[in-house]
Formats: structure tokens, C-alpha cells, sequence
């Protein structure tokens, strides 16, 4: 068995009540939670399972070739679509595999097909969830290579990059390096857009831990790029409230700290639950997949960004918040000066009487 599973995940930017979407749903669609099949509950831990839904078949045509590929939709609580497109054949030949792979090269030809399905799959959500919206044009895309048999002799570079030319070996070092194995039987290969599992048993595990990651990358991707954001917003509110007057400068700056706290405490709220989204205890092997899956697709660089920009916003916080205090000061001083002024005024006028 060959099987070729071509991912997009996108963001809604908010979070779901899954539980709830899943009962209102249930009447009209088939539905169910993700479970890991291999693993006991304890191993891997995941808070809240995201709910998959099946989507119709879609048939492409690829040089005058036709493929029929099977639609997986996932919806994650902490606000991620994942859409996938699989295809499977029951013919375990790498060379097949690698042969349709070329077919598709960067998932060239399917993205009219996802853009399809995102609409569908809004359509059938929207109504059941507030503030619904999905920019299809910020996703994270990844593909991922099944076979149920493990040849040493094959080379798996080509497949990863989708490139039959050459490759230097310091590129082949870097791809290869990600390379584990539980058993002599079975081989898992992690590069940054692409993985290859051998197995001669199921691999919707490993399939889903990748995906999981994937979710979590595209998740710190977004709130990176709205952390930017907010942090342009920020620096335009401050560069026009210091052209006000002081009075209304100060009143400025209290709503753009109340809002700089609000952005705050929520992205660190919503981080804090894309980076629990699973939790790999006992499992080792699983572990590792995990971490690699992690480390290749740099969720820690972007992690990092996050929380960099994070506490740009709350030291942007703590100097307005200084400069509030020093204009109350000041203010205050003004109103004590005043008070002593037309107290001695008051005094003068008295004796002049």
C-alpha cells in the first residue's frame, strides 16, 4: 500500500467549543474525534481531541491521468482548520509512489481543490460559530508519503525535495538527518514541508502527531504575524497621542494600555494552549517523532518571536504606564502650586481690606 496525504491548515482566529460544534453537527454530517489507535491514553495526552469531519470525494486529472482523493477535514478548540486530501492505492511499489508524487509536485494542481473544500467547510460551520473568518491565503501546507514497506535501497531524498536532479551533500546530510526508526522494519523521515513513513503496520499515529505539529507552527505563525501587527498599531497610537493635549495625551495612553494588556494576557492565554495542544509522556519513540517534527517545521524560532514581541508590548506597557505616573505627578505639583498661589492671594486680598 502507497498512500499520499496532502495537507493546507488554516486559522479562524478563534477558539471552538468542539463538544458543542460536534453536537450540531451530528445530525447532518459524519463526525468523530481524533484517537490515537497504537498508544495507551497516558502516553499521549490531548486535552481536547479535534473533531474530523468527512468531506465528499474529489476527482483530479493529472497529465490525463485520474485520481480520486478522499477529503479529511479536522476543526482544533484552539481556532485551526486542517484540510486533507488523501490518496491511496493498494500497490506498494516506491517507484509508484515517487512517480505520483512528481505528478504533484509542491501540491501543484490541488490548491483550486482546497480552496473548494475551505468554502464548503465554512459554509457547514460559519452558522455554528461567532466571528467566523479564514484568510485563505495564510495556511501551512505539508505532505506526507506512506508506504507500508521499508526498502533501504530506495533513496528518499527526491521524494522529499521533489527534485530528480542532484543533490549536493551537504542538502542530503540535512534531509537525512531527521531519519528514525522504532524497528528494523519501519523508517520515518522528517523534512520541513514533507515526511516519509515506512511501516509495515498502520502509521495514523505518527500521520497525526506530524499533523498536530503542523497545527501548532501554523497557530504561532498567526499570532506572530498579529502580535506585528497590533505592535505597528501600538506605535501609530503613540506617535499620535503625543501630538494631542496633555490632558487628552493621558487619556490616550490609558486606552492604549488597557488595550496592549488585553492583546497580552489573551495571545499568552491562547499560546499557552497551542503549546499544551498534546502532550507526549510515556511514549519515547512517539516523543521523538514529535520533537523532530517540532524542530524541523522551527517552532521554536517562531515560539521565540512570540514571546519576544510579547514582551516588547508588556515593556511598551510598563513605560506608558511610568509616563502616567510622571504626568500625574506633575499634575498634581501644578494643582498644589496653584492651591498655595490663591491661598496667598487670598490672603493678600484680606489684608488689603
Amino acid at each position: 500500500m502507497i498512500a499520499l496525504r496532502f495537507y493546507r491548515i488554516y486559522d479562524i482566529g478563534r477558539e471552538i467549543d468542539l463538544d458543542w460544534l460536534e453536537r450540531e453537527l451530528a445530525q447532518s454530517y459524519s463526525t468523530a474525534r481524533t484517537s490515537l489507535l497504537r498508544v495507551t491514553q497516558k502516553s499521549i495526552m490531548v486535552e481536547d481531541p479535534p473533531l474530523t469531519i468527512r468531506m465528499p470525494t474529489v476527482r483530479v486529472e493529472r497529465n490525463g491521468r485520474p485520481f480520486e482523493f478522499a477529503v479529511v477535514a479536522r476543526v482544533y478548540d484552539i481556532g485551526a482548520i486542517s484540510l486533507c486530501l488523501v490518496y491511496e492505492t493498494p500497490t506498494a511499489d516506491f517507484a509508484a509512489l515517487e512517480e505520483i508524487a512528481f505528478l504533484f509536485p509542491g501540491q501543484e494542481g490541488l490548491s483550486d481543490f482546497f480552496v473548494q473544500n475551505l468554502k464548503t467547510l465554512g459554509e457547514i460551520i460559519r452558522p455554528h460559530i461567532r466571528n467566523f473568518a479564514i484568510n485563505p491565503e495564510f495556511f501551512e501546507d505539508y505532505t506526507v508519503y506512506v508506504t507500508d514497506r521499508r526498502d533501504d535501497a530506495v533513496d528518499p531524498v527526491a521524494l522529499l525535495t521533489g527534485e530528480r536532479g542532484p543533490i549536493s551533500p551537504q542538502m542530503r546530510e540535512e534531509l537525512l538527518k531527521n531519519s528514525l526508526s522504532y524497528t528494523t522494519e519501519d523508517l520515518a523521515v522528517l523534512s520541513w514541508d514533507s515526511a516519509l513513513l515506512c511501516n509495515p503496520e498502520t502509521s495514523t499515529d505518527l500521520i497525526d502527531l506530524i499533523e498536530f505539529a503542523n497545527v501548532q507552527v501554523l497557530e504561532l505563525r498567526y499570532y506572530d504575524r498579529e502580535l506585528t501587527r497590533q505592535m505597528e498599531k501600538m506605535y501609530d497610537d503613540i506617535e499620535h497621542a503625543e501630538r494631542l493635549w496633555r490632558f487628552w495625551r493621558i487619556r490616550q495612553y490609558h486606552a492604549i494600555m488597557a488595550n496592549q494588556m488585553e492583546i497580552s494576557a489573551e495571545i499568552s492565554e491562547i499560546i499557552e494552549k497551542v503549546d499544551n495542544l498534546i502532550k507526549v509522556t510515556e511514549d519515547v519513540y512517539y516523543a521523538r517523532v514529535y520533537a523532530t517534527a517540532l524542530k524541523v517545521l522551527r517552532s521554536g524560532q517562531w515560539s521565540e518571536s512570540v514571546s519576544r514581541k510579547i514582551n516588547v508590548i508588556r515593556e511598551n506597557y510598563s513605560m506608558l504606564s511610568d509616563e502616567v505616573r510622571i504626568q500625574h505627578s506633575n499634575f498634581l505639583e501644578w494643582v498644589i502650586i496653584i492651591l498655595i498661589a490663591l491661598e496667598f492671594g487670598l490672603a493678600i486680598w484680606q489684608s488689603v481690606r
